[in-house]
């Protein structure tokens, strides 16, 4: 069984400076009345992945083929970090990102009706590079960042692909994972995908705006942080990371996501899972497996969380599974993808009525960028 050597050994972990520091669990923080996805695995036989009992599961994209038969839009490569967005039909878009190098990046989008059906789906983006995770803003638009060294970029593009992709440089220059947005403040949280990686905050001047801002780095005093500006958020003298050097410094900043006034954070080299508490200011660990003898949670990366609160995990490295931590943060089994371990799992996110969940399979069988897959995961009870 995967439990803590011990509750002593788990209080008493500590990184750079930062020490551990409990903080409530999603139940205490937020009850919420949808139903736990957490239940037994079953073996869907076609397609050879266990899913939740209870719900479905198709494919419903696969890189290099068209999303619609009979139409001229291909898949992309290397799907990524996704999110979903309601539209005013009552249907959704479920966008995602294309981690292709070289300017053969960017993000696409599949357009749903009411009744879940695939209906259009186009490009919101082209001619960047290995554009990793992102973020959803509030106000509706994607974030899709570059994780294409230290002068990546992170850029704001519409769902709808009506309204042509804007590049932000004042979010920063660096080699860019993913971005999470606090609705209460605006304030953009950002990881950065390098060993010795920092934890940044984007402060925009105005509401809903992401063209002018200050760019941030957290500084850590034990378990709390403060932040300080970056002055040269362009990276035109020095890398951003290398800017404030008393920075907290995280090993391979991945997915990051927002709930209930914490972020939520991973770190793929050491194998754990933060929060910061937008309020107080404290920063904690909530899964290390390095304090589990056989941890079921490896290769942490994208991230994202379930109506129940549930954080679920995608990974990268471990066993192609996307693993729920519940309201304790204790890791359970959600899928597991068979046959596919030269990929990588990517891109979960619900629907916006939460019945459904997307995620990728980077790869494919093959392991090669242009056979990844795209699934959709409906939850029926």
């Amino acid at each position: 069984m995967n439990v803590f050597q011990s509750r002593r050994q788990f209080l008493q972990y500590a990184m750079l400076g930062l020490s551990s520091m409990a903080i409530p669990t999603l139940a205490n923080a937020n009850k919420l009345a949808a139903t736990s996805l957490i239940k037994e695995t079953l073996l869907d036989k076609n397609l050879n992945i266990e899913i939740p009992s209870g719900s479905i599961i198709r494919q419903i994209a696969q890189s290099s083929l068209p999303v619609i038969n009979n139409e001229p839009f291909v898949w992309h490569g290397a799907p990524d970090g996704g999110a979903c967005f309601a539209t005013a039909d009552d249907g959704w878009v479920y966008v995602s990102n294309s981690e292709m190098k070289n300017k053969k990046g960017g993000a696409s989008a599949i357009r749903f009706n009411s009744k879940g059906e695939i209906v259009d789906a186009y490009p919101i983006l082209n001619n960047t590079s290995r554009n990793c995770a992102g973020g959803k803003t509030p106000w509706n638009t994607w974030l899709s960042c570059e994780e294409s060294g230290d002068h990546g970029q992170v850029y704001e593009c519409d769902p709808a692909g009506k309204q042509a992709a804007v590049v932000r440089p004042a979010m920063g220059s660096f080699n860019h994972e993913a971005a999470a947005i606090d609705p209460g403040s605006d304030y953009v949280y950002l990881t950065e995908d390098v060993k010795d990686g920092c934890f940044y905050r984007f402060k925009p001047h105005k509401r809903n705006d992401l063209s002018e801002g200050i760019l941030e780095v957290a500084v850590p005093n034990k378990n709390v942080l403060s932040w300080k500006t970056i002055d040269d958020p362009l990276a035109q003298a020095k890398p951003t990371r290398y800017q404030v050097m008393e920075a907290a410094r995280f090993k391979g900043g991945e997915g990051i996501v927002y709930h209930n006034q914490q972020i939520f954070f991973t770190t793929k080299i050491d194998n754990v899972v933060w929060a910061y508490h937008t309020q107080t200011y404290l920063i904690s660990k909530v899964y290390d497996a390095s304090y589990y003898s056989l941890p079921l949670l490896t290769g942490v990366d994208n991230i994202e969380v379930s109506q129940s609160g549930e954080l679920l995990i995608a990974e990268d490295g471990g066993n192609m599974q996307i693993i729920a931590l519940d309201n304790s943060y204790q890791p359970h089994v959600l899928v597991d993808v068979h046959g596919q371990d030269r990929s990588e799992i990517t891109g979960p996110a619900f629907s916006p009525d939460g019945k459904r969940l997307y995620f990728s399979s980077q790869r494919g069988e093959t392991g090669r960028d242009k056979d990844g897959i795209t699934y959709e995961i409906s939850f029926t009870n």
